[in-house]
Order: structure tokens, then sequence, then C-alpha cells
């Protein structure tokens, strides 16, 4: 059985995964002012919107995703002939409405992927499965790299299905953002209160970064620290005694607001590298996305895994 793999644009892995694993991704447009880009996971271009318009209006940007009928298009257009099972796993349906769309368009894909299938000589069923990851940036992309993992293995669609429905629960991504005052404004250009100005002013005056964990569809602060490094070095060191005590997959991702030179220098990272290569974790390490950077700004750190329940200490 040939089985495809989609994700969004906002799933933080690097290039060279999604092209060796042939991975489909459902771009997303952003708009910032007259600038436009359409997001295609391309760090080079990433970096330079980075560069020429987040700093600066990054705030209040747009960001536009597929809609059904575009997601029903690209499926009728070529997935539905080139696989007979595909995977379309999102970011959190709690924060974005690529699940929904994703969820409406594959009722409509499979109402009309016959004709297609068809015309190519292939009369035998095609079926899809849209699975929120219930998560952001890099934590989103754990998913993914375990479902080429299970393909690769042989693995049957239903045994991938349950193996990536149960991840999804245990998928923890930790944020550190370099500017509060920055997500402040996004968080109000979209609509959210949850940061306040006192709160970010106070932070930013006090130098206090917090730590935020995505998890199950949730995000929210679990660690206040002072100072942006040693806040990030919190982070990874956790993330260090995470793998240590064991993940649930092989796989650690990482990406960052910038040039990954810059995350590579700071505190915490190299012993993170070396614990998951005691271990034989593999680590992906990617430039954040387009969609990310608008949302948590230039220079934020995220680390992602799959473990048991814990807390953050």
């Amino acid at each position: 059985m040939r089985i495809g793999l989609v994700v969004d644009s906002a799933c933080d892995l690097p290039a060279g995964f999604f092209e060796r694993e042939q991975v489909d991704i459902l771009p997303i447009t952003v708009r910032v002012g007259d600038a436009v880009q359409v997001d295609h996971r391309d760090e080079a271009q990433t970096l330079a919107f980075l560069e020429s318009h987040i700093a600066e209006r990054g705030a209040s940007a747009e960001t536009i995703p597929f809609t059904p009928e575009q997601i029903r298009d690209l499926f009728l257009e070529r997935l539905v002939v080139d696989y007979d099972y595909v995977f379309c796993m999102t970011i959190t349906g709690s924060r974005s409405p690529i699940f929904a769309n994703a969820e409406k368009a594959s009722y409509m894909i499979l109402n009309d992927y016959k004709q297609p299938r068809a015309a190519a000589g292939n009369s035998t069923p095609f079926a899809l499965r849209v699975i929120d990851t219930r998560n952001l940036f890099c934590a989103q992309g754990i998913l993914p790299v375990e479902a080429a993992r299970m393909r690769a293995a042989g693995e049957q669609p239903l045994n991938i299905r349950t193996r990536l429905e149960e991840l999804a629960r245990h998928t923890y991504g930790y944020l550190v953002p370099r500017d509060l005052y920055y997500i402040r404004n996004r968080a109000r250009a979209k609509g959210d209160r949850s940061i306040s100005l006192l709160s970010a002013a106070l932070g930013t005056a006090l130098d206090i970064k917090p730590v935020l964990r995505g998890f199950r569809g949730e995000t929210g602060p679990v660690a206040r620290i002072k100072g942006f490094e040693p806040a990030v070095e919190t982070m990874f060191d956790f993330a260090t005694r995470r793998v240590q005590a064991g993940l649930l997959t092989p796989t650690v991702t990482l990406c960052y607001g910038g040039h990954l030179d810059e995350m590579r220098a700071l505190p915490g990272h190299e012993r993170l590298r070396d614990a998951c290569a005691d271990r034989n974790i593999e680590v992906f390490e990617s430039v954040m996305s387009t969609t990310g950077m608008v949302n948590v700004g230039r220079g934020a750190v995220v680390v992602g895994f799959a473990a048991e329940e814990h807390a953050f200490e």
C-alpha cells in the first residue's frame, strides 16, 4: 500500500526531511503590510523575510491557511492518484483553523476521489486520516517523523493511525520567547488578551522570560526565569533529563526564530545533543517557519519530544 504524509508549513522540520520522505506541505500565506510570502518551508526565504519584515511589523501580520477547497484540490489533482492512504497531520486545532479545514476537505475528497483514480487506471479505494497533532512549531514534527519511520518499516495504516493518535496525547513542546512585547502585541492583534501590557512591561523591565509549554492543545507558562540565556539553558537541561529518563520515540526536535548557529551557541544545547547521541535519539533542527516567527517573534527557541506525563522542574 502506498502511504502518503502531509503536514502544514507551520511544522518545523528540516527541508531535508521533507525531501527525503516526500512529505507534502499545505502552505500558509503570510501577509505583512504589502509584503506577501507563501511559506513552503524554504529556510533561506524565511530568513530573508524575517530580516526584511517580521522584526519591524510582524505583530500585525495576517496568516492565511489553505481553505477546505484548496486542500481538496491538492488531493484530487495528485495525492489521490499517488497514494492509497494519506495521513494529514496538522498544527493544533486550538490555535489554527487548518485542522478544521482539512477535516472538512476530507469529506469532499472521499466523495470525489474515484474519478481521478479511475482516470489513472486505479479502481481501488482511497483513504485518508486527518490528525490533530495538538501541538505547535517543532513539537508538531514528532508525529510525521514517527509516521515516516513506521511507513519505512512496512506498518499498516491502522497501526500507524493508532500510534500517531496516542503520540499526540504525549507530545510536549517547550518554548522560550526573546521578546515579550512582541508576543503581547501579536496576541492583541489576533484578539487574544491573555498577555497583558503590564505583564509584558514587567517581564521586559526585569528581564524575566517565561518557559511556555504546549501540551494537548493547551499553551501556558510553566516557569519564569531571569534572563533569556538562563531560561533557554534551563529548558535545554530539562529536555536533557527527559531524554535520559526515556522518551516515547527516538526523536527530539528543535527550532529557532533565526539562524541556527545562534541557537547552537546557546548554553545547554551541546549537552542536550550529547545526551541524545548517547541514547541514539535523532535530533532534527530547523529554522522556525515564517508562520511561527510572526506569532512569537525572532529569536524564540523551541524543543519538542514525546514522553510520559511529567512536570517541568
